[in-house]
């Protein structure tokens, strides 16, 4: 099996064999910002369910399918590298150690959460590091990181669908329901950004819960939420580095992947140039921008690619996990602020 970062096998090697393809991905993805701008629902969620349902275009023979490949492969890699472009070491600095601890510690302990309780559910280590690393870093972002680089058996884009779908759902609940959870608990607008940035998955409702209490929570709550997208670049790359440890055993669809991806290496190399001030502003609204299309086209590939049947054959015990590990770095956060 070829690693994961390679070309499908294939692949036309001019942009007129991508065209139809990538054009109907981002169609979807317009249309799904659109439903996001008009209606207030969440961009990923509309562009993987529209997507979902136009899987007929890659019944063969298929002009669709190689672009579809495209925009689910490349396009996400190159998204995700562009996040790199929004974040810098300054962020780390503004709200010191004890927030930054907070953040690592959510990580570790959202992960060895996911693994105890998807033993006991019966979920394999594919989708316990999918959802477990999705909910601790950055929601529907992390989970494609995550998947371009997990090795892939028959389920990969099945818990994929289902982990940006769960994510960005819960998300949207959390959205509205943690605000008034931290004021039941009397926590203080910066304490509440807090809370709000180190719990819930995706960028858009972090900034959407956080400015909807004041703007102290709203700055405090994205400045905490981009150090989570920054622990994705390690993660994933720590990740790589033990998958090149697991052999490949006939028929378990494993393979050895490269030693570092490039779009880790290239989201590393922006964060550094951003810390460093080479980024003028206008290139990172840019690049925001660009890795915001990327990612939504690419997540409307991702729909294409599922078969609506093979996303009702998900589990409960799946749909238990995730929720459980929702809670759990909910929890988490709670109990760590009250000791910093």
């Amino acid at each position: 099996m070829a690693a994961e970062t390679s070309m499908p096998a294939g692949f036309p090697s001019n942009a007129r064999g991508l065209a139809p393809g990538v054009l109907v991905c981002g169609l979807i993805a317009l249309a799904a910002q659109f439903l996001s701008d008009h209606y207030g629902s969440p961009a990923m969620l509309m562009a993987l369910l529209i997507g979902m349902t136009m899987n007929f275009l890659l019944d063969a023979p298929s002009r669709a399918a190689d672009g579809v490949a495209f925009a689910s492969k490349v396009l996400l890699r190159v998204g995700v590298a562009l996040l790199g472009a929004r974040i810098g070491f300054d962020a780390f600095a503004e709200l010191g150690w004890p927030v930054l601890a907070l953040v690592v510690a959510g990580l570790i302990a959202t992960l060895a959460f996911g693994y105890v309780v998807a033993r006991l559910l019966g979920r394999g280590w594919r989708l316990t590091i999918l959802t477990a690393g999705s909910v601790a870093i950055c929601g529907a972002s992390a989970a494609m990181a995550i998947a371009a680089v997990l090795p892939r058996n028959q389920f990969s884009d099945r818990n994929l669908v289902f982990t940006v779908f769960g994510v960005t759902l819960l998300s949207t609940l959390a959205m509205i329901v943690y605000p008034l959870v931290a004021g039941a608990l009397g926590l203080g607008e910066f304490q509440t950004g807090i809370f709000l940035g180190a719990t819930i998955h995706d960028v858009a409702q972090v900034v959407g819960a956080g400015f909807a209490v004041s703007d102290l929570a709203g700055e405090t709550a994205t400045t905490v939420k981009l150090i989570r997208v920054a622990m994705l670049a390690p993660f994933v790359l720590l990740l790589t580095l033990a998958l090149r440890h697991t052999h490949a055993v006939p028929g378990a669809g494993l393979s050895r992947p490269p030693l570092v991806p490039g779009f880790v290496l290239a989201f590393i190399v922006l964060v550094i140039v951003n810390s460093l001030g080479l980024l003028p502003g206008p290139v990172q609204d840019a690049a925001a921008a660009l890795s915001k299309w990327m990612m939504l086209t690419a997540i409307a590939a991702v729909g294409v690619r599922t078969e609506l049947r093979r996303f009702r054959e998900i589990p409960p015990q799946s749909v238990l996990l995730l929720f459980l590990e929702t809670a759990f770095i909910a929890c988490f956060a709670l109990l760590g602020l009250r000791l910093i």
